[in-house]
Formats: structure tokens, C-alpha cells, sequence
């Protein structure tokens, strides 16, 4: 392309088959407009990526553990994948036995879990001897535990028998929880080393970890479902075991990297292994909100499997894909804001209340990039997602639960953002301190979601359809509420240090 001069005002652009006429003026107003552009973008990246509180500050905490949360969901969509190729009633009975299974870890789950935010205090406040006592309470409380669990094993399958759902799915569940809740153990112990590196900012630990058991997790699930190397077919029993593998090497690894020089020197680990009044008191605190809450929210998700199992065995099958998915979308948001929580606990340790609401924002905006994402996979190719569960042989169950799970999977691109914005608000509040009010708000939402979904499903017979659209809205005013909170800013007065 050749420029030729024409005059003052105006210079001729010609190329091998075209010209154009071009204005200086209009030449320095687009360089104008490019630079104010570029002024923009640097000034965003300036406002929310860079700096304390930024979300460069944030992504190497939390996408670790969201890859963690998301390998821990592949697991237990693996299990589900390959037994729906047998058939599509054990499909069912690994979801119900695995909501069981997790509903019975939940609250000591929940109160060691906060020993992550608790941690990342005494991180910022500059009392590293401390994070690793919080973790020895932590693992004192998830030993007395084991045993009690075990005690609630006989009277989940005495539940079990009254839910209502087939004779058939009723047997395989059975088999399934009662092999994971055997092996508990390991998933408490999982859990809490978990907590102290997410706590301390060492994730990558994390998701080593989660990356690992979820390989050796779809290998001994192939081995021992199928029957391959030697092994007998031992079908839905063959996944719990594999699973409980897979978690026992997770432990293994973190176990390896707790006990490093790293960990040895800078957190004293050899001198926390004792009982401290003060420490356990105030994870009991803090922590026990947080157990109550993850135990009646998760009571809550069961009972609305259970309503949609019990309906009949095709919405079973179809609510069984549904919460698949629904888990894929959420579980690693959840990472994410495991990530805040421990971030958001950082700076409030630290005094920097004003850091810990920018990283709780820097959390928002992160959520919000992957679920735009999301929200296209969930709206525009619903029934790719549900004929992945499609059995390798004629099924009728499935048959008939193809259309239901194709609509109620689509439903899924309505509440996804809203899942960004809750998830990270709550992990903010909780890495503050804020555990009564999210305990109280959560328990209360999700039971009157079940609620909801009980009047709908039973009393006016709608469907699995309606049903599920009247749960995504009371979604909605779980996010008002959170939105609330978090702006009026009580949260950033709380001291959980000194308490």
C-alpha cells in the first residue's frame, strides 16, 4: 500500500485494487480513541488485578483449589460414569449413598474446616508457631470422631429403608455407604491437612494431591467396577473401594508434604503436638457455626435427592445427571472461595479490613469468568451433558429420564452467576468471622428450598421440571441477602484473634 500526498487536508491510501480517502484529523481522533482505550484497560487492570487484595493476589491461592475441588468432583463423577455404563439404577444408588456418605462427615467437616481461616490469622498476624497447633486440635477432634461415625452407619441404613426409593437402588446404596463410611477416616484427615495449606497460601499442595487421587481413583474404579487385571466385576463396590484408595493416597501425599523441612522449621511442627485450651476453643467458636451450618445445608440437599428419588426411578436417573452437573459447576467455585476465605482471614489478621473486601471482590470477578463460561455449556448443549450418562445397552429408565434431565440440566445456566456471587461472599464472611450470620442464612434458605420443592414435587404433583425452578428461586434471595451483609460492613470490625 502507497500513500501519496493531495493537499493539506487529505492524503490518498492505494493498494493493488482499492484507494481510500483519508483526513488527518480523522487519523489523530483514532489515535486519540486507541489511547484512551488502552489508558482504560490499564487503569482496570490497575483497580482489580494488581496490587494487595488484587486478583493476581487471589489466583494463586484459589485456581489450585478450585483445580482440587474440580479433580474431587471428577472422582465422583467418574464413579457415576462408569457405573451407569452397567446400568442406571446403580448410577442412582452411588449418588444417594455419596450424599449420605458426605452428609455423615459434614459437621466435623464443617467445624475442622474452619481451622483453614484460623490458620491464615494467625499467618497475617505474624504467629506462624500457631497454625500448625490449630491443625494438631483439628486432627484431635476428627480421631474422636471416627469412631462415633461409625456408630451412625446402622441407623443411615435404617433411613435408607424408609426413604421410599426402589428395592433395587435401595440395596446398592446400602453396599456403597457403608464401604465409604467405613474408610472415613482418611477423608477427615484429607480434609484438615487440606485446610492448613490452603490456610497458609500453599494450594499447589492441595491440587497435587486431589490431581493425583483423581488418576489413581479412575484407574482402580475401572479395575474393580469392570473386572480387568485379575479382578472379579464387583460393580458399585468396586467404586467405593476405588475411591477410598484414591483418598488414601491424597492423604499420603500431604501427610509427606506436612511433615517437610519447609513446614518443620517455619511451623514448628514438632512442638504442636500437644492439646491447647485456647486454640481448640476458638476453632470450637468459630467452627461450630460453620459445622451446623455445612450439616443442615447438606441435610437439606439430601432430603431433596431423596424427594426427587422417591418420585419415581426416572426422575431419579434424571435428578442424578442433574446433580452431576450441578456439582461440576459448583464444587470448584467452592474452591475459589476456600481461596477467599483464606485470603479475606490473611488481611483481617493482619488488620487490613480494607485489603480483605478487596479480595472478596477480586473473588466476585473471578467467579464470575468461569461461570460465564459455564453458562453457555449449561444452556446451549444441555443434551450432549445428559447423553454421557447414556447406558451402553437399551434402558428404558433412561429413556423416559432423557427429556426431564435435559430441561432440568438447561435450568442450570439460570443460577450459575448467582453461584459465583454466593459462594465468594460466604467464604468472605467466614474467613472474617461472620459464621453465625451465614450459618443462620444458609440453614434457613436451603430448608426452605426443600420447602419449596416438597409442595411443588408432592402436594400440587408439577413435576421434576417445576419443581427445580421453584429451588433455583429461592436461590436468588440467598444472594440478595449476602449482598446486604456484605455491604453494610460489619464484618469488617470482627476480631477473632483476640476473642
Amino acid at each position: 500500500m502507497t500513500l501519496y500526498a493531495l493537499g493539506d487536508n487529505y492524503f490518498s491510501l492505494k493498494g493493488e485494487n482499492q484507494s481510500a480517502w483519508i483526513c488527518p484529523l480523522e487519523i489523530d481522533q483514532d489515535i486519540t480513541l486507541l489511547h484512551m482505550r488502552n489508558n482504560m484497560l490499564r487503569n482496570w487492570i490497575s483497580r482489580n488485578y494488581n496490587g494487595p487484595g488484587g486478583i493476581r493476589e487471589i489466583l494463586p491461592i484459589a485456581f489450585p483449589m478450585m483445580v482440587s475441588s474440580a479433580c474431587d468432583t471428577v472422582m465422583i463423577f467418574t464413579n457415576r460414569l462408569f457405573l451407569a455404563r452397567i446400568d442406571s439404577i446403580q448410577m442412582s444408588a452411588a449418588m444417594g449413598g455419596g450424599v449420605s456418605f458426605f452428609l455423615l462427615l459434614t459437621f466435623f467437616i464443617g467445624l475442622t474446616g474452619y481451622s483453614s481461616a484460623l490458620v491464615a490469622q494467625y499467618l497475617g498476624a505474624g504467629e506462624d508457631r500457631k497454625c500448625a497447633v490449630v491443625i494438631t486440635q483439628a486432627v484431635i477432634i476428627s480421631v474422636i470422631a471416627y469412631p462415633l461415625l461409625l456408630l451412625g452407619i446402622p441407623w443411615a441404613n435404617n433411613l435408607f429403608a424408609l426413604s421410599g426409593i426402589s428395592p433395587e437402588q435401595l440395596a446398592y446404596q446400602k453396599t456403597y455407604f457403608n464401604i465409604m463410611a467405613s474408610f472415613c477416616i482418611f477423608s477427615l484427615l484429607r480434609n484438615v491437612l487440606s485446610c492448613f495449606f490452603s490456610g497458609i497460601g500453599r494450594t499447589q499442595f492441595v491440587m497435587f494431591a486431589a490431581f493425583t487421587a483423581m488418576i489413581v481413583n479412575a484407574g482402580f474404579n475401572y479395575i474393580m467396577i469392570f473386572g480387568k487385571l485379575g479382578f472379579p466385576a464387583m460393580g458399585i463396590a468396586g467404586a467405593a473401594y476405588g475411591t477410598t484408595l484414591a483418598n488414601m493416597v491424597a492423604l499420603g501425599i500431604l501427610l509427606l508434604a506436612y511433615f517437610s523441612r519447609f513446614s518443620r522449621y517455619q511451623f514448628h511442627i514438632r512442638q504442636s503436638f500437644r492439646f491447647d485450651r485456647v486454640v481448640m476453643k476458638k476453632l470450637f467458636r468459630y467452627g461450630l457455626p460453620a459445622g451446623i451450618e455445612i450439616f443442615f445445608n447438606f441435610s437439606a440437599f439430601a432430603v431433596m435427592v431423596t424427594l426427587f428419588h422417591a418420585t419415581s426411578p426416572s426422575v431419579a436417573v434424571a435428578a442424578t445427571i442433574l446433580f452431576n452437573w450441578d456439582l461440576v459447576s459448583v464444587v470448584p467455585l467452592i474452591g475459589l472461595g476456600i481461596g477467599v476465605t483464606s485470603l479475606v482471614g490473611r488481611h483481617m489478621g493482619a488488620k487490613r479490613p480494607d485489603l480483605a473486601k478487596r479480595s472478596a471482590l477480586s473473588g466476585v470477578k473471578s467467579a464470575w469468568i468461569y461461570s460465564i463460561c459455564l453458562w453457555g455449556m449449561f444452556f446451549f448443549f444441555p443434551s450432549f451433558l445428559v447423553d454421557i450418562f447414556q447406558p451402553s445397552h437399551a434402558d428404558p429408565v433412561f429413556t423416559n429420564a432423557r427429556p426431564i434431565a435435559i430441561q432440568m440440566t438447561r435450568l442450570v445456566s439460570v443460577y450459575v452467576l448467582l453461584d459465583a456471587v454466593i459462594i465468594t461472599l460466604a467464604g468472605a464472611l467466614r474467613g472474617a468471622g461472620d459464621t453465625v450470620f451465614t450459618m443462620i442464612t444458609f440453614v434457613f434458605i436451603n430448608w426452605l428450598m426443600v420447602i419449596v420443592v416438597y409442595i411443588l414435587l408432592r402436594v400440587f404433583d408439577l413435576g421434576a421440571v417445576i419443581s427445580w425452578t421453584g429451588a433455583i428461586g429461592t436461590l436468588m434471595l440467598l444472594a440478595v441477602i449476602l449482598i446486604f451483609r456484605f455491604k453494610n460492613g460489619k464484618w469488617q470490625n470482627m476480631n477473632v484473634l483476640q476473642t
